[in-house]
């Protein structure tokens, strides 16, 4: 699940970079014109069979694309690097032109995927050879998306890690995590780099001068020392289980061993998506052995990636529980005004919950609209509800009397997650109210069954007249939400540079609003 998790991750990477462009076109453009195009820089082996790598597909909604094709361009590296896959020719050296088999599905959360295409080297190439791969997406004859990555070609190298790792802690608790990491292989490997991805109640300890952090996370540490062929190296890592993790219950963890140019692929695509920077620590520099003496570097590619995981679980003992509470609204307009009602939740902790590893909703947030009242913009993560306890899938539709919204998977302790609902005053109904009601029952994956105090799980929207036909001579605008706050980054738990990275745009594209 682990190792699963991780690569998702990196899949997860090219959904941010997508919607990130996606956010910055302009509004007036069409949805369905709104294509984002993604493929990860790539380093191959010399000597090796290549990489099967596939570009993704991102759209503002839930799209299907006939007649698609692909055209791979790499001509600065051709006779060094070769592309093949099938339902592929070649019209000229350095071009792949790619015919889709079968109609394009893009979901407008999760993506669409293209044909992989194998990359590998050819019997010219040398290590340090590099240029670009130009990709352009066609339907029929119309460009759709285009989009350039970097190709590289290195030394093969085998780097597999050390045994799992199971630990036994309580909120708030200190302990060490060994890792270990061997060179499997036939070649000196020239440094190494540990990629991690931990849950967010997995804190570092230390801020060592060769590692990256954001915030509390650890996120890599870089190794110059060179592994002989056959040899291991280890190093012991100082953590902290947040206090407001969540207990009883499990956290997660793990290391992904790589070359510093594989991570320099990976590495690249972070400023792409505009996610927050890692910045390196200033204590000590943390070393697998003596650091030897520094060199140019070689570059390098590992071949087998299926041994380079490192995973440790983490029961999580005691009781630390959360209680959320519902958050209603109060509003004040006259007939025919629009107004917007901002609804949802409040996590009063202590504990964070944080479902990302599992791709759960925290919770689900049932809304009832005041009668007299239309629902006429509804954010992407709130769907009509017919109250049979089942996820409906037309989310962002307008007209209903009542909806679900789907929050998310991480409610951080202290802070809000809220959604806005644009609502025209039809006409007023005396004494009619609305209402907003947390922890509902749902018959999907996900939710929370466990809070502390189901005493608040409810709150009230209500309507005031202030004119027209309601009495009064009110301006028909909104009125501030009582509990609004300063408004936070989406997704600060995932620190958007695992998981987080993109649930920090979908936040952004549903809606959701995250308040301290």
């Amino acid at each position: 699940m682990l190792k699963s998790s991780a690569r998702c991750w990196l899949a997860g990477l090219g959904v941010a970079g997508a919607f990130v462009a996606a956010a910055a076109a302009p509004a007036a453009a069409d949805p369905v014109d709104e294509v984002a195009l993604y493929f990860p820089d790539t380093t191959v082996a010399l000597g090796d069979q290549g990489k099967a790598v596939g570009a993704r597909l991102f759209t503002r909604v839930t799209s299907q694309f006939h007649d698609a094709t692909v055209r791979y361009d790499y001509r600065s590296l051709a006779g060094k690097v070769k592309l093949e896959a099938d339902d592929c020719e070649t019209p000229e050296q350095g071009v792949l032109l790619c015919s889709e088999p079968s109609p394009v599905y893009v979901d407008q959360t999760e993506g669409g995927f293209l044909t992989k295409v194998n990359i590998s080297a050819t019997a010219d190439a040398k290590a340090g050879d590099a240029g670009d791969l130009k990709i352009t997406f066609r339907v029929g004859n119309l460009e759709k998306a285009t989009y350039t990555s970097r190709i590289q070609v290195g030394e093969g190298v085998d780097l597999a890690a050390g045994p799992d790792a199971e630990f036994d802690v309580k909120p708030g608790d200190s302990f060490e995590a060994p890792l270990t990491v061997v060179n499997v292989g036939k070649t000196t490997v020239d440094g190494v780099v540990a990629y991690f991805d931990n849950d967010y109640a997995i804190r570092a300890v230390d801020r060592f001068s060769n590692c990256l952090y954001a915030d509390e996370r650890l996120v890599a540490c870089e190794f110059d020392e060179k592994i002989p062929a056959g040899e291991a190296r280890s190093v012991t890592l100082n953590y902290q289980l947040g206090k407001d993790t969540y207990a009883p219950g499990s956290q997660y963890g793990n290391a992904h061993f790589m070359t510093p140019a594989d991570f320099e692929d990976l590495i690249k695509q972070l400023a792409r998506t505009g996610a927050k920077a890692a910045k390196h620590g200033t204590g000590p520099k943390l070393g697998l052995t003596e650091a030897s003496a520094k060199v140019a570097r070689s570059v390098q590619t590992d071949t087998d990636r299926g041994n380079d995981f490192w995973n440790m679980s983490i029961n999580v003992g005691g009781r630390n529980g959360a209680d959320l509470e519902a958050i209603g609204a109060e509003l004040t307009a006259e007939v025919g005004a629009e107004i917007t009602a901002r609804v949802g939740f409040r996590n009063n902790g202590p504990a964070t919950l944080d479902r990302h590893r599992s791709n759960s909703e925290v919770t689900f947030v049932d809304v009832t609209l005041p009668a007299g009242t239309k629902a006429v913009e509804v954010p992407q993560n709130c769907a009509p509800f017919k109250g049979d306890g089942t996820k409906q899938t037309d989310g962002g539709k307008p007209g209903a009397p009542a909806y679900r919204c789907f929050p998310g998977t991480f409610a951080k302790a202290g802070e809000e997650l809220t959604s806005d609902l644009r609502l025209r005053i039809e006409e007023i109904v005396p004494g009619a109210s609305g209402t907003v009601k947390i922890n509902a029952p749902c018959e999907c994956q996900g939710g929370f069954k466990d809070d502390l105090k189901p005493a608040n799980d409810t709150a009230k929207i209500l309507l005031t007249a202030t004119g027209g036909q309601g009495g009064g001579d009110g301006d028909g605008g909104s009125l501030p939400i009582t509990g609004e706050s300063t408004a936070l980054i989406a997704g600060i738990g995932a620190l958007l540079l695992t998981a987080g990275v993109g649930g920090y745009v979908l936040a952004r594209r549903r809606k959701t609003r995250f308040v301290a």
